[in-house]
């Protein structure tokens, strides 16, 4: 007789071991992504009595509960009964995705799962936004605490949407009374992920703008998911940042990657970058800039003071993000190699920001002349 399935012998070991005292945990967006890594963390800690995975398809974790449903559906306040924390991944942040779209499926969504989970008494939600509600400004302190006001604008890929969950974040407590909410703000994340951030070192060169101060810290997911668990377990609450211990200045960057960079002034590049997404070239707004040019580097000062330590470096995190992105080409946030037209959008970008640079470099030649 051949021997069960994996997934079926995890159902059974999971089935059958001794109780566990641990809360029931519901996590959406389950089947793919964060969701799905930090489905199985759960399902596999001894602290974690049972774990139920929402989504729109089934994922592979066989030990969780599935429910298949939109998390914009009331009916998700029965699949959530009995669950003591939430903690809320579903969220499109695709660079591809319609602008609109992605905001009314983000702030819908989070609005519902707030709602239902009070409704049927869980007592604590756990989003996940990013650092990025910070904003990425010059005058920034190196580290941010966890109270720093919040400055970012609705300018970037995503940034709004996340502005807006933190919104309800705040005011879901007062609405609510006995729900708790806590806020994870992951750095720049890594490890499958593809944002507008990672596509940076899919380009030939490095666009830096002329006077601008960079500083990259990184966040694997697999740390994420582990800050992630700590929330689940209330070994800490309230607003919480997460990444790497520190941070990579630019020229340290660009000896780790060996990518040369190309430098522009700030209203040329902003200036292209603008029109470029305007004209649908290229997927990333000129906002998404910002976070290359200025530091919004976290302490993590309130995970630090719980126990909980990243397991990665952020030299090691881009050496895995460089890894993941060899072979892939893409200019000023446009993949190259999708479809003819994509690739001809990509080029007409390449082409813009290169006679952008060259009519840069001719102009400072003719001052020097002069």
């Amino acid at each position: 007789m051949s021997s069960p399935d994996p997934q079926v012998r995890a159902a059974r070991n999971h089935s059958t071991s001794p109780a566990v005292r641990g809360p029931v945990v519901a996590v959406t967006g389950a089947a793919s992504g964060i969701g799905a890594l930090l489905t199985e963390r759960l399902a596999a800690s001894e602290e974690i009595k049972q774990v139920i995975a929402i989504d729109e398809r089934r994922g592979e974790c066989a030990a969780a509960q599935w429910h298949i449903l939109d998390v914009r559906d009331p009916a998700i306040a029965e699949k959530l009964r009995g669950a003591d924390v939430v903690v809320h991944l579903a969220l499109d942040l695709d660079l591809e995705t319609d602008p609109a779209a992605r905001s009314a499926y983000n702030v819908r969504g989070t609005q519902t799962v707030l709602t239902a989970a009070a409704a049927v008494g869980v007592h604590r939600v756990v989003l996940c936004t990013s650092a990025m509600v910070y904003g990425a400004l010059p005058d920034n302190e190196l580290p941010l605490s966890e109270d720093a006001e919040l400055r970012a604008t609705a300018e970037a890929t995503g940034v709004g949407d996340l502005l807006e969950v933190e919104r309800l974040a705040r005011r879901a407590p007062r609405a609510h009374p006995g729900l708790n909410v806590t806020v994870v703000r992951p750095g720049v994340l890594v490890g499958g992920t593809d944002t507008a951030l990672t596509r940076y070192f899919e380009s030939p060169r490095l666009l830096v703008v002329a006077g601008s101060r960079p500083a990259w810290q990184f966040c694997h997911v697999e740390d994420l998911c582990s800050a992630l668990e700590y929330a689940v377990l209330e070994k800490v609450d309230g607003e919480l940042a997460v990444g790497c211990d520190g941070w990579l200045e630019q020229e340290e960057v660009e000896e780790l990657s060996g990518i040369r960079r190309m430098e522009l002034p700030s209203a040329v590049a902003l200036g292209a970058a603008a029109r470029l997404h305007r004209i649908g070239l290229t997927p990333s707004p000129a906002g998404d800039l910002a976070y290359t040019m200025y530091p919004w580097v976290v302490s993590g000062s309130r995970l630090h003071d719980a126990g909980w330590r990243p397991q990665w470096t952020n030299e090691e995190v881009l050496a895995q993000l460089l890894e993941e992105v060899a072979g892939r080409h893409t200019v000023v946030g446009r993949r190259l190699g999708r479809k003819d037209a994509t690739a001809a959008g990509a080029a007409g970008a390449t082409v813009a920001l290169l006679g952008a640079a060259a009519v840069v470099r001719r102009a400072r030649k003719a001052r020097r002349r002069i």
